[in-house]
């Protein structure tokens, strides 16, 4: 909120410095520009900001539970949004893909197509550690707004170490943290994950890849969109502040969404999820895909 003097204040009427105002202000001042309802697919923009908040001292010291926290209508982007969006912009697959395009190739693999992404599947079933994430994914078309059902999603992102499944020394023989699922009559897919981490030179992301269909997906067809979602930097803060995340910290304060060579272009602007949730309860995050 601004204070009389025109001065940015939190809810206790704390000046907040201009280079801590995080995704909350970044919001108030791309409302200024453009008009919310085009950048964001139709979220109600009281919903939005409610859901860009990270969540009090109440809920940081909830009971803590194993799933993380249901995502929200308006943390969902809710069905009865409508009319033309964005795109969302087309980024690169990064390096460890295992769509069979840089090597391993997991998407033919007997048990990928499943909702808990947390546990390795096959020969190894080991479980990747790391506070709780929901992941909600709505695709729709970005022409008409319509969501679109039955489009294969295929959701990667590194573990709390910063490493990558199939990929990275000493996880080469797990594949944890990959899954693909099929969008429901909402054009929507939630997968149950853990937060990822910050490793050097990018700022925290989640990899998506969006198919015709599933069975398109697992035979590693034509891509529809391959695109990235960028986690916000006050859950980042409150995430990597917990055990397990600490190298998290130092990438973190050496990399921002201007910088980032994936999201500077616009700062992600497009593909910020919008949060619900809290440490202690774990997290949900979700984005509208327009493709």
């Amino acid at each position: 909120m601004r204070d009389d003097d025109s001065r940015w204040t939190d809810e206790h009427g704390r000046v907040i410095d201009e280079d801590h105002r995080g995704l909350v202000y970044d919001i108030r001042t791309l409302i200024d520009r453009r008009r919310a309802l085009g950048i964001f697919g139709g979220v109600a923009l009281t919903s939005l900001l409610a859901a860009c908040g990270v969540k009090g001292d109440a809920d940081a010291s909830a009971t803590p539970s194993t799933a993380a926290a249901t995502p929200t209508p308006a943390a969902s982007a809710a069905a009865e949004a409508s009319g033309p969006l964005e795109e969302v912009p087309d980024e690169t697959g990064g390096p460890y893909p295992g769509d069979g395009s840089n090597g391993v190739n997991v998407l033919d693999d007997s048990g990928i197509v499943r909702s808990d992404i947390r546990a390795s599947f096959g020969a190894s079933t080991t479980v990747a550690p790391g506070v709780p994430l929901t992941i909600a994914l709505t695709v729709r078309d970005a022409a008409t707004g319509a969501a679109l059902a039955g489009r294969g999603v295929y959701v990667w992102h590194c573990d709390r170490a910063g490493d990558y499944s199939l990929y990275s020394r000493g996880v080469e023989n797990e594949n944890y943290l990959r899954g693909v699922q099929a969008t429901d009559a909402n054009g929507t897919v939630t997968f149950t994950s853990i937060y990822p981490a910050c490793y050097s030179g990018r700022w925290p992301h989640i990899h998506f890849e969006v198919y015709e269909d599933v069975a398109t997906a697992v035979a590693s067809g034509p891509i529809v969109k391959t695109s990235q979602l960028a986690l916000p930097d006050e859950t980042n803060a409150a995430v990597y502040a917990t055990s397990g995340y600490e190298q998290s910290v130092r990438n973190a304060a050496q990399v921002s969404l201007q910088s980032d060579n994936v999201f500077g272009d616009d700062g992600g602007i497009h593909q910020i999820a919008t949060m619900s949730g809290s440490v202690a309860r774990g997290y949900a995050a979700a984005l509208t895909i327009g493709v």
